[in-house]
């Protein structure tokens, strides 16, 4: 999963990418609205974690300015502790959710997790896949109830596979989810790790449609 922090205060932007990074998330980071707008308008992400009060741009205008522009992904805004009037402009600008400084950064990537859960249909933490397993909250893939063993990249690719199972999922939307803002994108890389995939879960859960991408196959 990739995600977006939208955070002016370099410390708690350091906590929150390295909090998120371990629970298995790929970060970008804007330190102003103006860049965290643009990243949010011009990249692929699963949720942004928006700060209201930036320098440059403030963060309902950001929230706003994705939402008028057709961005969907799940917002979780963060907000001083008793400004009920921000939180409120925050939900109507199209917020999913909040949370209240100074928290806890566990309760952030726990709501960061619930909402791209949600987003993609599933109410409950334990996302099941055929055969597979996902449990959203402690980053655990199972096959037959055994935990696999995975890399880092490995689980990436087959999280994002099972949110999006038993649909086509081109090489560029997974590679837009799979990488920074910054980095080279080496579909060649995916076409190896679904390889091993296949050795690890089975070789006919995960099919190749030949000039469209990859389909987890959990359904007859």
């Amino acid at each position: 999963m990739r995600a977006l922090i939208v955070e002016d205060d370099p410390l708690l932007a350091d906590q929150l990418a390295r909090a998120m990074a371990s629970a298995g998330f790929v970060t970008d980071r804007a330190a102003d609205g103006i860049q965290g707008e643009f990243l949010g308008a011009t990249e692929s992400y699963d949720v942004a974690i928006l700060d209201l009060g930036l320098p440059g741009l403030p963060g309902v205008e950001v929230l706003t300015r994705w939402r008028d522009g057709g961005i969907t992904m799940p917002v979780l805004i963060l907000t001083a502790r008793g400004d009920w009037t921000d939180k409120v402009a925050g939900f109507r600008a199209g917020a999913d959710d909040y949370a209240v400084k100074p928290f806890r950064l566990d309760e952030v990537v726990l709501r960061a997790q619930t909402l791209i859960r949600r987003a993609a249909g599933h109410a409950r933490s334990v996302i099941p896949a055929g055969r597979l397993r996902l449990d959203s909250q402690l980053g655990v893939i199972t096959l037959d109830g055994v935990a696999l063993k995975l890399t880092a990249f490995e689980a990436r690719i087959l999280t994002y596979l099972i949110h999006h199972q038993n649909r086509i999922v081109s090489r560029t939307e997974l590679s837009e989810h799979l990488y920074q803002a910054e980095t080279d994108r080496d579909f060649k890389s995916i076409e190896v790790v679904i390889g091993r995939l296949r050795r690890k879960i089975g070789g006919g859960m995960i099919e190749t449609r030949r000039g469209e991408g990859y389909v987890l196959r959990t359904q007859g």
